[in-house]
């Protein structure tokens, strides 16, 4: 194993190109969990919430999630404070269309005018002058869905967005947003003990759209003790959660799980995982046994 992987385990998680032509490693992080309770306000220890970010960057991990309504702006925030400026090779994204009342209450809200002035505010709390990824982050059924993508396509003409993602779709709203804009990622929730985005996983393999799952750490029942994932994760000298994100990793060359943790220790246990390769028969057992 070379120096590189072993100082930067995230290299070798493979690479995925976003849109065609911006080359991310596949194993990233999510900066939803570095917020306070219910995602809601500062942190409880701000400065591990920037080791963690820095740490993320010296283990190998280019790409970097997060969104408006983390905090709200507090993830973005501490995200500016701990990398900007930021290395060439790093990807950022963001996202908008929920507010936020109060802790762990989301609710959509993409009228045009509301995404453009979220859009805004997160260049400026960034400090970037253009957002690698803007994704949508609920479809509002309240919205033509031409009229939120039409927005972001508008930000996109004017430079201050590159590229256009969605989140939580069905493979029919999929194939509405990419009929309007040029939909380079998905993000939905799924995992080894949750694939009801199966479909959509599969849409997005065939189009060569990045497939973002979020929640990738959820095992379920599979990690009790001399369950199928704790008996492949002791074959490997590692942990359940690395085994589950894996598993994700080998799932398809299409996924970029974004792990996330408001801890050191965590966050490296997680970015581990790309280290480990699982033979099919492994792939197909863990599997099968949902």
């Amino acid at each position: 194993m070379s120096d590189r992987n072993t100082s930067r385990p995230a290299d070798a998680s493979g690479t995925f190109a976003i849109g065609g032509d911006r080359t991310v490693n596949r194993l990233g992080y999510g900066a939803m969990q570095l917020t306070g309770p219910g995602i809601w306000g500062e942190p409880k220890d701000p400065d591990e919430a920037i080791r963690v970010l820095r740490r993320a960057v010296e283990l190998g991990v280019d790409f970097i999630d997060t969104a408006d309504s983390y905090g709200p702006f507090v993830s973005e925030q501490l995200i500016r404070k701990a990398l900007h400026p930021y290395s060439d090779d790093l990807l950022i994204a963001t996202k908008g269309g929920l507010t936020r009342p109060g802790p762990d209450d989301w609710r959509p809200m993409c009228r045009p005018e509301y995404l453009r002035q979220q859009a805004e505010l997160s260049l400026r709390h960034l400090g970037v002058e253009r957002i690698d990824l803007y994704q949508l982050h609920r479809i509002d059924e309240a919205v033509p869905l031409s009229e939120q993508l039409g927005e972001l396509v508008l930000l996109q003409q004017e430079g201050k967005i590159r590229y256009i993602g969605v989140s939580e779709v069905t493979v029919q709203q999929l194939k509405e947003a990419c009929d309007i804009a040029d939909i380079v990622s998905v993000q939905n929730l799924y995992n080894l003990a949750n694939r009801s985005a199966e479909d959509v996983l599969e849409y997005a393999e065939r189009e060569n759209i990045a497939f973002i799952p979020w929640f990738p750490l959820a095992t379920g029942e599979l990690a009790r003790p001399g369950g199928p994932l704790d008996v492949a994760a002791k074959r490997h000298g590692a942990g359940p959660s690395q085994l589950a994100l894996a598993w994700l990793l080998h799932r398809s060359p299409v996924t970029l799980p974004i792990p996330g943790t408001s801890r050191t220790a965590h966050l490296e246990q997680n970015i581990q995982a790309a280290r480990i390769t699982l033979t099919d028969e492994e792939f197909d057992a863990l599997s099968a046994a949902v």
